[in-house]
């Protein structure tokens, strides 16, 4: 069975570990303050998961451990945190990067403000030896469980990708499959500024020529 480790607990970081749990896979999720404060939580997801028939199972762990355990991973923290995501133990692994940039929460970035670099794109440097590609980054958390539709559903909701690497893009689109979403491609990382923050594709609800347009419409 495949483990997936996610690295931040907020609601993105819930919401796809009570998704994947009912999709069976075991999670194995981190915050910043403890396996011992996410008991609450693992609790609630486990009875979600478990109500839904699911074979899968949510623990918490510390981050490096979640990362150690992961065969594939995901990180979702405050990009102020980034420096704390653990490298080592996710070298050689797919990592989804679903981080926005938050001035008001994060600080100023430089890079960032003058448009010279994209989150993911630091996401990437940071874990140099892991194959980077944002994902869920564009969707508010309420709507992963509850906007999916089977393929082939007409104006099924569409999210956007973007990797250097074409395995890492492949598992995203599989993931978003499996949780009702089709998938557009942006392509390289350094494309994926046409989904952040303030973008015409972020956080709204469209199809996948809906996307193509507003990514086509992103200006930076």
């Amino acid at each position: 069975m495949t483990t997936v480790g996610i690295i931040g607990a907020g609601h993105i970081g819930s919401a796809l570990a009570e998704g994947l749990a009912r999709r069976g896979y075991d999670v194995v999720i981190a915050n910043s303050r403890g396996p011992e404060t996410l008991d609450d939580l693992v609790g609630r997801l486990s009875a979600d998961a478990g109500g839904s028939g699911a074979s899968g199972s949510v623990r918490a762990a510390t981050a490096v451990d979640a990362a150690q355990a992961a065969d594939w991973a995901i990180v979702t923290v405050p990009l102020k945190d980034l420096a704390d995501v653990p490298v080592e133990p996710l070298a050689g692994k797919i990592v989804l990067d679903t981080n926005n940039y938050y001035w008001e929460r994060d600080g100023r970035i430089a890079a960032l403000d003058e448009k010279r670099a994209t989150t993911t794109g630091l996401t990437q440097a940071h874990l140099p030896s892991s194959r980077v590609v944002k994902a869920f980054n564009h969707i508010p958390a309420a709507d992963i469980l509850t906007t999916g539709s089977p393929a082939g559903t007409p104006d099924r909701r569409a999210l956007a990708i973007a990797s250097d690497h074409a395995d890492a893009a492949a598992l995203a689109a599989e993931v978003y499959d499996a949780f009702g979403f089709d998938t557009v491609d942006i392509g390289s990382v350094g494309e994926s500024w046409r989904v952040e923050r303030d973008q015409p594709a972020y956080v709204v609800r469209q199809n996948a020529d809906e996307l193509r347009e507003n990514l086509a419409r992103a200006t930076r």
